[in-house]
């Protein structure tokens, strides 16, 4: 099959991969509908993170279930299903709790390789969510999100405790940080503030129900968003980059008492005790555990109550991968998806 793989910083090709194999008893693979390129995969790609050379990489994937192991009873050959980033069991304690991405079986799914023809699912039961029927094409976009970006803007505007009369901002204008808004306001938020200087990712925020727009960044982007909630800061504030400069941002746009949920994969943050100590801030994030929201956000896509497909601004065959990752890296692109 062909596949993504990752040879060194700046150099992912798509090549000849072996394809998957039912390995356990509890696997299953999936024939890919659509992939896409992910804002963290552009972490390795720019030499940010480290990785082994002609590893495969891709962690959003929906597609139709081919063959599963003998222990596999939730899906079934030629049920078209989404599944999360990382794979979980779903039934132990932390699976139970909520938080599925802290599985004590986890498994990410970048080792499996989603950018590709054909997918491996570990732990398939408590990873693997079939939709209703097989859905219509222009669904799958939507479908698509609730692997990752949804699910981990839903997270994001949960732990910030987005709801009703309350203000929420939003610091970062990628795929996540759109669908933060976009949560925040399924969630009843009253007033979602995004920042974003960039003309086009401003418009798909308003799209999502963001209430105002604010292009300013560092400290400049607080005090605008404190002139916006008269001079207190907002209830809840996502975090959706995972640098210094946004999470101080997030936490100096909170009001005392505020929650911050942050989801952008932190690269070099530290944050000073005594700033954190004086700011009364909630902070809670992590990897989002997206197991614990697909059957809510697939009923949502599913109904039409939502289309969070509009974030992919480009679509391109699997085989012209480098090209998604050169126009993401070059923020030419808010998200692309890859049709195998």
């Amino acid at each position: 099959m062909r596949g993504v793989v990752m040879h060194a910083p700046g150099d992912f090709r798509v090549e000849e991969r072996e394809d998957p194999k039912i390995l356990e008893p509890t696997d299953a693979v999936i024939r890919v509908a659509a992939a896409c390129v992910c804002g963290s995969d552009l972490w390795p790609y720019r030499g940010a993170e480290p990785f082994e050379a002609r590893s495969p990489i891709g962690h959003e994937y929906v597609g139709v279930v081919e063959e599963v192991g003998s222990a596999v009873t939730t899906v079934e050959p030629g049920q078209f299903v989404v599944g999360g980033f990382s794979a979980s069991d779903n039934t132990c304690a932390n699976c139970r709790a909520g938080y599925q991405t802290s599985c004590v079986r986890r498994e990410w799914m970048n080792a499996m390789g989603a950018q590709a023809e054909r997918l491996r699912v570990p732990l398939a039961d408590g990873t693997l969510v079939a939709t209703p029927d097989t859905p219509d094409a222009d669904l799958i976009p939507s479908l698509l999100t609730a692997s990752d970006v949804l699910g981990t803007g839903w997270f994001a505007a949960v732990a910030a405790q987005a709801g009703p009369g309350k203000t929420v901002a939003v610091v970062g204008d990628g795929a996540v940080g759109l669908l933060g808004v976009l949560a925040a306001r399924q969630l009843g938020a009253e007033q979602v503030i995004a920042m974003s200087r960039h003309a086009s990712r401003q418009k798909l925020a308003l799209e999502f129900g963001a209430t105002d727009i604010v292009t300013e960044r560092g400290d400049a982007g607080v005090e605008k968003i404190k002139e916006l909630t008269g001079g207190l800061g907002a209830h809840s504030v996502i975090e959706a980059v995972g640098t210094q400069e946004s999470m101080l941002q997030a936490i100096r746009s909170t009001r005392p008492g505020g929650h911050v949920g942050y989801v952008g994969v932190s690269h070099d943050v530290t944050l000073d005790g005594q700033e954190l100590f004086f700011s009364h801030a909630h902070l809670h994030g992590g990897p989002a555990p997206v197991r614990q929201y697909l059957p809510q956000l697939i009923d949502l896509i599913w109904t039409r109550q939502i289309d969070p497909g509009k974030v992919f601004d480009l679509t391109l065959p699997l085989d012209q991968a480098a090209d998604a990752y050169r126009a993401m890296d070059e923020r030419r692109a808010v998200k692309v998806l890859l049709k195998p």
